[in-house]
């Protein structure tokens, strides 16, 4: 039996009351993030009924993707410098009624500029609710955070799959705003849960930060692991988020290209699904090691040797087992200091988005000097730096039990 699974097993019992607050608030959580993941994946779907609408040039387009993403690094990092001064319930509230409104505004805007600038309002909530969201769950059930965090993430999957897809119905039916419309009234009745519950039950919380505490944060190892683990992943992903149907086109039918990404987010519900509940069985860094390496041969026969609908067999492996690894890592870093579990989501949301931001621009100029299929190949270096990663982290924990 793991460690983790011993320490749910012996964890006393709670009343009714806090099992009942614990499961809503877990509950509106889990429709916060599907429901961000949701808003966030439209941004790219609903590129050409931005050029239509507003006759967008190319630059600004361009522009939608820093334009979502500058304010959420601001917020998200300020709300780990500042967790444990500030009441989690607040800033909770903050963030899902400002994401909300502000997924609404992206309906109404008149153009192109004033979406950029509602796309930059809404990301500063986005990343106080993204800073607030997980530690909740990780005060909440600090013995399971490895499935928790798992399920989350497999709720943020939900999201985001549907988010094109609600795009899509909307350009159907006329208007894109309705997407937006329908998303943003949606967030009405989590802000309602969160005025309404009672404050969350949680046994300490996080500590404030300090100087002398920053400084113990950044020397454990497992928080530099985390880190730079998640850097290689989320680059790897954010190289198949771009580039992915770029390099579908001419492989499949026109439709099926379109739809390549969307194979492997789908793949993302039930590999976050598994990746949680195995986390307690195996552990964090066996679990990891496990998942890099089957994502491995996937990714192998996806971008060497599939063709045809192959291709979308071999996205899909690739999602299910790649989609583990955010939440399983960061639940590693997490239970080394979990009186910090803001700073540490903190910093797995700014390495994951410097990995999102550096892999795909570098697979461009490779792109630019050579082809898509060499700039999808060389994704293997850090897949295979991410694997050696682990395993080194794995050694070290066994060391370190048998010391």
């Amino acid at each position: 039996m793991s460690e983790a699974a011993a320490a749910v097993e012996t964890e006393p019992e709670d009343s009714d009351t806090e099992r009942s607050s614990r499961r809503w608030w877990t509950a509106v959580v889990f429709a916060y993030v599907a429901l961000e993941g949701a808003g966030l994946q439209m941004r790219g779907a609903v590129i050409p009924a931005l050029r239509r609408s507003f006759g967008a040039p190319e630059w600004q387009l361009g522009l939608v993707a820093p334009a979502g993403t500058v304010g959420f690094l601001l917020t998200v990092t300020l709300v780990g410098a500042v967790a444990g001064r500030f009441d989690t319930r607040r800033l909770l509230l903050v963030g899902v009624a400002g994401t909300g409104a502000g997924i609404f505004v992206l309906g109404v805007v008149p153009s192109m500029a004033f979406f950029l600038a509602a796309l930059v309002g809404r990301s500063l909530f986005t990343g106080v609710g993204r800073g607030s969201d997980r530690p909740l769950l990780s005060h909440l059930y600090p013995n399971q955070r490895g499935r928790l965090f798992g399920y989350y993430d497999m709720m943020w999957a939900v999201g985001a799959t549907a988010g094109p897809l609600l795009v899509a119905a909307a350009v159907a039916a006329g208007n894109w705003r309705l997407a937006y419309y329908a998303v943003g009234i949606a967030f009405v009745p989590v802000v309602a849960a969160v005025v309404i519950l009672p404050t969350p039950s949680v046994d300490g919380g996080d500590v404030p930060l300090d100087v002398a505490e920053v400084r113990r944060i950044v020397r454990r190892p497992e928080v530099g692991t985390m880190a730079l683990a998640l850097f290689l992943s989320t680059g790897f992903e954010g190289g198949l988020f771009t580039w992915v149907t770029t390099y579908a086109q001419g492989r499949l039918p026109g439709a099926l290209a379109t739809a390549s990404l969307s194979v492997m987010l789908a793949a993302y519900i039930p590999g976050r699904f598994l990746s949680g509940w195995l986390s307690e069985r195996l552990g964090y860094v066996r679990l990891s090691v496990g998942l890099v390496a089957l994502t491995i041969p996937a990714f192998g026969y996806t971008f060497f040797l599939a063709e045809g609908d192959g291709l979308l067999v071999g996205l899909f492996f690739v999602g299910l087992t790649l989609s583990g690894i955010y939440p399983t890592m960061l639940a590693y870093a997490t239970e080394a200091v979990p009186e910090h579990s803001a700073p540490v989501n903190a910093t797995a949301s700014v390495t994951s988005a410097a990995g999102i931001a550096a892999v795909p621009a570098a697979m461009g100029f490779v792109i630019s000097g050579s082809n898509v299929s060499q700039a999808m190949r060389l994704l293997g270096i850090p897949l295979g730096l991410l694997l050696v990663l682990v395993v080194l982290a794995w050694y070290s924990a066994g060391r370190a039990k048998t010391a």
